[in-house]
């Protein structure tokens, strides 16, 4: 028998974004566990949001499970936050309750800051370094610094050794901004996935003593870049069938539904969608091929296999939570029927 540590990973009931959160408990298997040997487990949800101290008692209920790389015999598990019967999800539990559908494949493009002293990395003490520019895909020190690259890289490797659809990384467009890619297959696969890369990140910020930034605008009105999630995406129907026809009736439901996707697509998000940097403004909805100032960018490539494919949403932000942000992109597809003639 073999003692492994069981890290159980959490959202807890913070609004408007929760919080990552965990503990280890230590159990014997015979070899790495299966989801079904790992137990139920209890916590204090009174400390986290989610309970009363007079009846504070909530349930971690494992539903996905990865290799720890950075533990020995680790074991990342990820929960849902049950009611006391162990069988009712919380109220705060949104992954319980999204839609899904294992042909619908997700795309996330997470955006952040890395924060030291309470300014992003590399700024000086006072004032802003030089402006944004040569930072975006940069190279060298002066653009990227001696610790972010180090970092992204070891983040990269753990999420890889843990099984994480991890696609790539990439320096972006602000002095200690920088950006990686998830992608999954089913909103829940893509989701959780986008989850645990971020739980790996922040932990392994932790011995570089520098913090992780979500806001998707830290540096408030100015002239420096916010951060996103774009959301690519796509169902068997848009990457087999399409057609003009469809396009633009999706396109249609995605323009009055434009409150309900704003309503999850992030806090703050006003402070970022302002129609400049690159963003659509946040009161309005607009597609356009290959345009970053779109609320849906078109690829070229879309258009040319006769509007089959995927699209991306540039409107989700880097606070935003990937569940609620997949399963609005669903419930507004779901709205489209999909006999209308796939005719270019």
């Amino acid at each position: 028998m073999t003692k492994y540590k069981l890290e159980y990973i959490w959202l807890d009931g913070y609004t408007p974004t929760p919080n990552l959160r965990g503990k280890t408990q230590i159990k014997a298997f015979d070899s790495f566990p299966t989801l079904e040997q790992l137990p139920l487990w209890g916590f204090d949800g009174s400390s986290t949001k989610q309970a009363e101290g007079s009846s504070s008692d909530c349930v971690l209920k494992p539903v996905r499970h990865f290799p720890d790389p950075a533990r020995t015999n680790g074991v990342l598990v990820l929960c849902e936050v049950m009611m006391p019967d162990g069988k009712t999800p919380h109220p705060s539990n949104k992954r319980a309750t999204i839609l899904d559908d294992e042909g619908a494949w997700f795309g996330f493009e997470q955006e952040y800051f890395f924060y030291k002293n309470g300014r992003p990395l590399g700024f000086p003490e006072t004032g802003f370094p030089a402006p944004q520019g040569p930072y975006y895909t940069g190279v060298g020190y002066s653009n990227v610094g001696s610790v972010a690259r180090q970092i992204v890289e070891e983040h990269l490797d753990l999420c890889l050794a843990a099984g994480i659809n991890h696609e790539g990384i990439n320096a972006e467009v602000a002095k200690g901004q920088w950006e990686f890619q998830i992608f999954g297959k089913g909103s829940k696969r893509a989701a959780d996935e986008m989850w645990m890369a971020r739980y790996l990140m922040q932990r392994l910020c932790e011995k570089y003593e520098i913090d992780i930034e979500y806001h998707c605008k830290p540096l408030g009105d100015t002239d420096w870049n916010g951060s996103g999630m774009h959301a690519n995406f796509s169902t068997s129907y848009m990457r087999e069938v399409g057609g003009k026809e469809y396009f633009e009736k999706l396109m249609a439901a995605f323009g009055d539904a434009r409150e309900d996707h704003i309503a999850v697509y992030g806090p703050d998000n006003h402070m970022r969608l302002t129609g400049k940097h690159e963003t659509a403004s946040i009161h309005t909805f607009s597609w356009g091929v290959a345009d970053r100032g779109a609320s849906i960018r078109v690829p070229h490539s879309f258009v040319n296999n006769g509007y089959k494919g995927y699209l991306e949403d540039r409107r989700p932000n880097s606070m935003g939570d990937p569940y609620q942000i997949a399963s609005q992109i669903l419930k507004t597809i779901s709205t489209v029927p999909t006999e209308v003639s796939a005719a270019a």
